[in-house]
């Protein structure tokens, strides 16, 4: 490498790593509205120690790039292997993957494994080609029962209607209302293929299995109008099943409800 193609080369690498961590240590997620910070936390903690070894790798390419440049009269030197520094890094490396594995294994045995609260809302969503249906329990508090082998295109997710308590079931369509404070326990299910239920505000992903009732819970923060995505590729019209996420300050929250049930 010439001289000043390796100073280049230098230059560049340390623009690279400059602007890399510009943009990595601003706010690139999107800001979090629920009571999940600890997935925040271990993404901080994969950034930061990935990102040093980052910086440090380019910083050292950039610094050779330019000290060991070509001269007259230079004999390239050349080896095969050195034991010591390869089963050294071999074994940080895969020390710093085993933290980051079992952080993440605790942390979502933490999730998975602490039951929601008595008194958290209860709602159930279940994902179809290519929509998200949404059901409230009436005043009778109990979701009505269903059955696959019932579903149609007026009844999308196999509503029994000879329960009775199935007669005051609320049914929204891509609209999810939530109030705002209290742990609210979600019923996943899905009526055809493998879908995916992602709240990126809230960072809540959630497989919805054909077959299976799924349930995750966690505690909505802030008020205002958020996304619904399916983040498992679920056919050809997988890029528009997307809903509305309403949360209603909790005094608001049954006005809103009846009048979006109109």
């Amino acid at each position: 490498m010439a001289k000043w193609q390796g100073l280049l080369f230098g230059l560049a690498t340390v623009v690279l790593v400059v602007v890399s961590v510009f943009y990595f240590t601003k706010d690139w997620m999107p800001p979090l509205h629920s009571d999940r910070g600890g997935i925040d936390r271990g993404i901080a903690i994969s950034l930061a120690v990935t990102g040093v070894v980052f910086v440090l790798t380019n910083l050292l390419l950039a610094w050779v790039s330019f000290r060991y440049q070509d001269r007259p009269g230079a004999v390239a030197s050349y080896w095969h292997d050195h034991a010591g520094l390869e089963w050294s890094w071999t074994g940080v490396t895969a020390l710093i993957l085993f933290f980051f594995l079992f952080g993440a294994l605790r942390l979502w045995g933490q999730i998975v494994n602490t039951p929601a609260p008595a008194d958290a809302f209860v709602v159930e969503v279940t994902g179809q080609q290519f929509a998200w249906n949404v059901r409230y329990p009436g005043a009778d508090g109990t979701l009505g029962r269903t059955d696959a082998r019932q579903a149609s295109q007026e009844n999308p997710i196999g509503l029994d209607k000879s329960d009775p308590a199935a007669a005051d079931d609320l049914m929204l369509l891509n609209q999810l209302y939530l109030p705002q404070g209290r742990a609210v326990s979600l019923r996943l299910r899905s009526m055809d293929v493998l879908h995916s239920f992602f709240l990126p505000n809230f960072r809540v992903k959630q497989d919805a299995v054909p077959g299976m009732t799924v349930q995750t819970w966690f505690v909505p923060r802030d008020a205002g109008e958020f996304e619904i995505a399916c983040a498992e590729h679920c056919g050809l019209g997988h890029y528009r099943m997307r809903g509305q996420l309403h949360v209603v300050p909790a005094a608001e929250f049954d006005q809103a409800l009846a009048a979006a049930a109109q």
